[in-house]
């Protein structure tokens, strides 16, 4: 079995931790600050962290923002885990995405993470049925 590359912790650049979760930068970034968090111990989706380790993910994020908000003074941000491969997902540790945004870094940003997946319908037709 392959090695995970989040259990190495050594080739991690670790921005914050508590107990039972850690953050550090992405590899890959898609903006100035992209972070990770994640279990420390190894699972492989959101579904399997205990109630006790999605509450220590949640703190760090929040610590996370405090912290991206010092350093690069973003305008806004996207949150958001891939779960399973159909999803996205190529880590097989959990890991959530915090991705800093800044004004201008799209033409367009309305729609965010539904993006992700194309349309089946108007964005009228949307606005219709869905309120969020």
């Amino acid at each position: 079995m392959k090695e995970c590359v989040f259990c190495n912790k050594d080739s991690l650049e670790i921005i914050a931790e508590n107990e039972l979760a850690l953050a550090f930068y992405d590899a890959c970034p898609a903006s100035k600050g992209h972070t990770l968090v994640i279990p420390k111990r190894h699972v492989e989706t959101y579904f399997d962290t205990s109630p006790e380790e999605h509450y220590a993910i949640i703190r760090l994020i929040f610590k996370v923002r405090l912290y991206l908000d010092k350093k690069y003074r973003p305008d806004a941000y996207n949150i958001g885990a891939n779960v399973g491969r159909e999803a996205g997902q190529t880590v097989f540790h959990f890991h959530i995405h915090i991705i800093p945004r800044y004004r201008g870094d799209v033409e367009d940003p309305r729609g965010g993470l539904r993006k992700i997946i194309p349309f089946r319908s108007s964005r009228r037709d949307c606005n219709k049925t869905a309120r969020h």
